[in-house]
């Protein structure tokens, strides 16, 4: 934790507004723009009600070039998260690490204890509104489309966290990254087409389908490994069990009609319960606030205002609070008004 907060402190305190960075008369063009466009992202949260403040608004950097490496671990024969506790946000599934050494010591240290592990870099973290989180200058080697995301994204998590649900939060918060960059690029089409050519609206659209595609096949990977776990008669059928389906997703995986490159990683890493678990704690009913979505006219902000004020009303199983509530608004097939008879 100590080693976290100094690492964190050195990047808030090398921040520098992006104004300033923006007054530089030999920026580059291609830098120019990426920080405009993470600027209007800012005023386009705003108009959704997020909660912006400070964040996104200052550049700084990390001595690694990376933001934080994340380690997470699972039960190998359930799957079941292994969790640490932390201060403000309660239990959570990571831990996260500024030194690669760090983090794969604490992995090593937990396959010893029996534990499936995964340890990966993470593009962003959110302060939670706790300080104003700058944007990093290695995060500007990704495009347009990928900034306007990330950082309605993370200013999401600013905005609404509920304690002890790391699942729903990143979840929601992929829906509202997502969503939002579709909507921002609608509302901007004189950004939607960078200077090197491409489309960045089409773009957000083709990673949104993948997401939702992919979040399906995790969850229904996901539900056949329950079943497994729970008909297992002692830990060498669960192992072998799982082997099968992991096998076996392996080669359906090739066969989704990805339109965005899908999610390369899940073919080229082994694949383990932390490993899906960290596919699910991004990609978990995904489908369900695209319904909500679209019952809500399209409009993220009313969308998102709908997700909250369900997960409030059973903020310790919020998924389950929001499925109901789902349900409640739509009403049956058999229920849907005739069509008017003809003339």
């Amino acid at each position: 934790m100590l080693r976290a907060g100094y690492e964190e402190a050195k990047i808030l305190w090398r921040r520098e507004p992006m104004e300033k960075v923006l007054a530089t008369p030999d920026l580059d063009p291609d830098t120019r723009r990426k920080l405009e466009t993470v600027l209007a992202a800012r005023e386009f949260a705003l108009g959704l009600g997020f909660d912006v403040d400070g964040s996104f608004g200052s550049l700084s950097y990390s001595d690694e070039g990376t933001n934080v490496i994340v380690v997470t671990a699972a039960e190998r024969t359930a799957l079941e998260p292994y969790t640490w506790w932390f201060p403000i946000v309660g239990r959570v599934p990571y831990k996260g690490y500024f030194d690669v050494a760090l983090a794969k010591a604490e992995a090593a240290s937990l396959e010893a204890r029996g534990y499936d592990t995964f340890v990966r870099t993470a593009p962003a973290f959110s302060t939670l509104g706790w300080f104003a989180d700058p944007l990093l200058r290695h995060q500007l080697r990704q495009d347009e489309e990928f900034l306007v995301d990330l950082v309605l994204h993370e200013l999401y998590h600013a905005t609404y966290y509920v304690k002890g649900q790391s699942a729903f939060n990143e979840s929601l918060a992929t829906f509202a990254g997502h969503r939002g960059a579709i909507a921002f690029f609608r509302a901007h089409p004189e950004r939607a087409h960078p200077p090197g050519g491409g489309d960045l609206l089409a773009q957000a659209e083709a990673r949104w389908d993948d997401a939702l595609r992919f979040g399906a096949f995790v969850e229904k990977l996901a539900a056949s490994l329950r079943a497994v776990y729970a008909a297992a008669a002692d830990p060498g059928a669960a192992v072998a069990g799982r082997d099968a389906i992991f096998t076996g997703a392996k080669a359906d995986y090739p066969r989704l009609p990805f339109v965005a490159g899908g999610f390369p990683g899940f073919v080229r890493e082994p694949l383990n319960n932390a490993v899906l678990l960290h596919y699910l704690l991004y990609g978990t009913d995904l489908e369900i606030f695209e319904a909500i979505y679209r019952a809500q006219g399209e409009d993220l902000a009313k969308a998102l205002t709908f997700i909250h004020d369900a997960s409030e009303t059973a903020p310790r199983e919020p998924f389950e609070a929001v499925r109901r509530a789902l349900r409640a608004a739509t009403p049956p097939a058999s229920a849907a008004p005739s069509a008017a008879p003809p003339p």
